[in-house]
């Protein structure tokens, strides 16, 4: 008995000092994407989604426990009611956009650590699982863009003036989370997170002078320091269909709350002079640390999955978002109402096979569609996406554990070269590893 409390022992140090380093590693994780429409709200918003779901077109919200294997489906708490094992999720993803407008075009890549989960089911006094806590880390919203806009005043070539008016952004919001998640009965399943946001949005706008040494440029700088709580909730229904096809109806949704920000703020002036930028000569504002606050959209999700057990799932999302009420020390920031819809599913050909290993494999495929918060020259941004993915089985080293990796693949587009405005279209890759391990916290009887 002393041997088996040790081993577990072990496991859950040496778990949890993953978990930590991953954790500080996402939390600390420098923004490198290039996406102009980020520079927008809080940014590209990422969504609760792990590469399993994400490979289903991020279909979510009616998904229970898709196959044989235990997943974390943070967007919808309530289904960690049917999580029966240890789970441990962690991943990364990489990202391949080209920037598009009527006369140019742009290429650039990134990639870091995307994900940390971790989800213990609750036994009762027999033995049964009907309940699960989750634990996790993930990106909440990206900031990063860099251009700017050329212009000349003046009316003769002899005074003409070319000013460059540049606009620069950097940062994103991280989301910790602990949720608990719960079946009533054999039908019904509701589940809560609480969320803890926290991360820098960074912006600046230049307006330089190029070819007048005496005219003087200026800039301001923005920094949103941002920390606060917010709640994520949901629940599932099921209904038999027969012994192998179920039907399952899900809600989920996210609180408006407001989030304390310390804002800071520097409008400075300066010289430019022969391609390079002077030291500044002025200050004309200085806010530090000014106490505000960040006020998110109500969201409310809305899906269905049909699945056959171990061989099939198809299913559907709808989601909207309230982020016209989004503001910033409370001034609104003139965003739009969100809404989309996902479609996807997934099939084993036969998850039991021992002699033909594609057969164990996981196949997935969806597609994606969104109307974003972003509207420019009255012309509504939209995206869209292709997902496809793999669910790979790999060998199991212990008797009890199961190990899988997840790939995902989304091709979409954002945005349109009409009306001068700028497309984006993308390659994302996500990569995840599962581990399932029926041992931990397992209760042993001796004669």
């Amino acid at each position: 008995m002393k041997l088996l409390h040790y081993n577990m022992y072990q496991k859950l140090k040496y778990t949890f000092a993953v978990c930590l380093l991953l954790t500080g590693l996402i939390a600390n994780a420098q923004v490198t994407i290039q996406s102009p429409y980020s520079k927008f709200g809080v940014g590209n918003v990422k969504g609760s989604l792990l590469p399993q779901f994400r490979a289903m077109g991020g279909i979510s919200t009616g998904v229970s426990q898709a196959g044989s294997f235990n997943n974390i489906n943070i967007q919808n708490p309530a289904s960690y009611g049917t999580i029966t094992t240890v789970t441990l999720d962690m991943g990364m993803s990489g990202g391949y956009t080209e920037l598009k407008n009527s006369s140019m075009k742009e290429n650039s890549f990134n990639a870091s650590l995307s994900h940390v989960a971790l989800a213990f089911p609750i036994r009762n006094k027999a033995g049964f699982t009907k309940a699960a806590i989750s634990i996790g880390i993930l990106p909440y919203s990206q900031l990063g863009y860099d251009f700017k806009n050329t212009s000349t005043i003046g009316g003769t070539p002899d005074n003409q003036k070319t000013i460059d008016y540049k606009y620069t952004g950097e940062g994103g919001l991280t989301k910790a989370y602990i949720g608990y998640g719960r079946q009533f009965g054999d039908h019904l399943r509701v589940g809560v997170n609480l969320e803890y946001l926290f991360g820098s949005l960074i912006e600046s706008r230049s307006t330089e002078f190029q070819n007048d040494p005496g005219a003087l440029s200026s800039r301001i700088q923005d920094k949103n320091s941002i920390g606060g709580v917010n709640f994520s909730y949901g629940a599932q229904y099921d209904v038999r269909i027969d012994n192998k096809t179920t039907l399952v109806l899900g809600y989920s949704g996210s609180l408006n709350s407001a989030l304390d920000s310390k804002r800071d703020r520097y409008v400075t002036q300066y010289n430019f002079s022969n391609g390079s930028e002077n030291p500044a000569l002025d200050t004309l504002e200085k806010v530090e640390n000014g106490k505000t606050n960040m006020k998110l959209p109500l969201i409310h999700n809305f899906g269905f999955t049909l699945q056959k057990s171990n061989k099939w799932l198809i299913g559907a999302d709808y989601r909207m978002g309230k982020w016209s009420d989004f503001s910033i020390a409370n001034v609104n920031q003139n965003l739009q109402d969100t809404y989309g819809f996902s479609v996807g599913g997934q099939f084993t050909p036969d998850y039991s096979s021992i002699s033909n290993y594609l057969k164990r494999v996981e196949y997935r495929l969806g597609f994606q569609y969104d109307k974003t918060y972003i509207q420019m020259n009255k012309q509504d941004v939209k995206q869209m996406a292709i997902t496809l993915g793999l669910g790979l089985p790999l060998s199991s080293y212990e008797r009890g554990v199961i190990y899988k990796m997840n790939i995902a693949a989304e091709l979409g587009k954002r945005g349109n070269i009409n009306n001068g405005l700028l497309q984006e279209r993308y390659i994302n890759i996500h990569l995840g590893f599962t581990l399932n391990d029926m041992r931990w916290f397992q209760r042993f009887k001796f004669d």
